[in-house]
């Protein structure tokens, strides 16, 4: 089995061969360790309304000399504003791509739970986002590929991102201040995490805490909406009507294939990290992680796997975090199908109607006490009195343990009380 800085080299250059060729519609068959990549430049449509371009900027802003003298990535053809940054520019350095490289979804196609399960196997990974009572899956085959998708869901104008060095899958209303971004990648990277792009202004944004980092808008923060990583057979369930990512996406990639394989080893060391290591757990362990009210708590999927049902206070507010086996890994095996069982979490607010539930888990299900109730990994009550009714979900990751502790080092890490 190689090791890590093998494997990783081997996924930059088959990213950069990819990087230089030109998209078409339909899967193509990429290197066991290959990795995203595409043309830097296209044209696409807003989904918020118009025509966009990724543009190629022939000159950059002048900076300060000082600001740029030790940054560890480049900064020809770009508008941003470098002499505005709320974090030393050396932490972020280059993943490899050019910006765009690695090509984000801006006319996202979405098909019917029918269609998709023709190519979605049961225990699939897939991002469910729900807004204005519109569901939708974002199958992390196709976002391993691309890493953001720019696209409206209940009139709401949405960018759903996964990075997959640090396991990070985030869903933001890309709404700030009366105007819509449309988000893109940098190619860059700060604590092994994805740093993407507006187009509107060229300012740059820390993917996992959803803060402008450099540019003209930095210090400002992007809201973040409810969304978890669920296995398909889950979403398929509960959401027969739901809609679909496509794989038609005007990109050739061996979609259904992991250009990562043998990354996601918890106590193997993260690839483009140089940050210091928190080493009260293993570096890739993940972790479900909530910040509520300034208060950060983490509680790892291996504690979860053995509880099932943790009912915790996090910023003086009561919530339950749900665990339901079923969902592989979108990191393990080169086919993402094929790969090692790693579960799924949901974190809600444990009342309806004002009326305080305590869970536990019973016969393979979620069950409340008060009413004995049966409940889905995705808040819904599908038996007992309460059928019908759903939980309010609370904001949380799914994140390697690593990435999280290196931008939230105060965070508490729930033990087994």
């Amino acid at each position: 089995m190689p090791g890590p800085t093998s494997i990783w080299i081997a996924i930059v250059s088959a990213l950069l061969a990819v990087a230089c060729g030109s998209a078409a519609p339909g899967p193509v068959s990429q290197p066991t360790h290959g990795s995203p990549g595409a043309g830097s430049s296209r044209t696409g449509s807003d989904p918020a309304g118009g025509d966009t371009a990724v543009r190629s900027v022939a000159t950059s802003t002048a900076v300060p000399r000082a600001d740029l003298s030790r940054a560890q990535f480049s900064t020809g053809g770009w508008k941003t504003d470098f002499s505005k940054h709320s974090v030393p520019l050396e932490e972020i350095s280059s993943g490899g791509p050019p910006r765009d490289g690695i090509p984000p979804i801006d006319a996202p196609k979405f098909e019917s739970v029918e269609r998709a399960n023709s190519w979605l196997k049961p225990r699939e990974p897939v991002i469910h986002l729900e807004v204005g009572g519109e569901a939708r899956a974002y199958p992390l085959q196709i976002l391993i590929w691309h890493e953001i998708v720019n696209d409206v869901v209940g009139d709401v104008p949405v960018a759903v991102t996964f990075c997959p060095l640090c396991n990070t899958a985030i869903a933001f209303d890309r709404r700030l201040h009366g105007r819509t971004l449309d988000f893109g990648t940098t190619g860059n990277l700060r604590n092994s995490d994805l740093v993407m792009w507006d187009r509107q202004t060229e300012s740059w944004w820390q993917q996992v805490t959803g803060e402008a980092i450099v540019g003209e808008l930095t210090g400002k923060q992007l809201t973040m909406l409810p969304a978890t990583i669920v296995s398909w057979q889950a979403f398929k369930q509960q959401f027969p009507q739901g809609r679909v990512l496509s794989r038609e996406t005007g990109h050739r990639r061996s979609y259904g294939a992991n250009p990562y394989a043998g990354y996601d080893k918890a106590d193997e060391p993260p690839f483009l990290f140089e940050g210091k290591l928190d080493g009260r757990l293993p570096p890739k362990e993940r972790v479900v992680t909530v910040d509520v009210a300034g208060e950060d708590a983490a509680y790892p999927f291996s504690l979860l796997a053995k509880e099932r049902v943790i009912t915790d206070r996090v910023g003086g507010q009561p919530i339950v975090v749900f665990f339901d086996p079923g969902t592989a890994s979108a990191l393990d095996a080169s086919s993402i199908a094929a790969s090692r069982d790693v579960g799924a979490t949901a974190v809600y607010r444990p009342q309806i109607d004002g009326r305080r539930l305590t869970f536990s888990w019973r016969n393979d299900g979620f069950v409340d006490a008060e009413t004995g109730s049966r409940w889905t990994i995705l808040g819904r009550a599908e038996s007992g009195p309460l059928v019908g009714k759903e939980l309010q979900p609370v904001v949380h990751g799914n994140h390697f343990w690593f990435a999280w502790a290196a931008f939230k080092p105060d965070t508490r890490i729930y033990t087994h009380q």
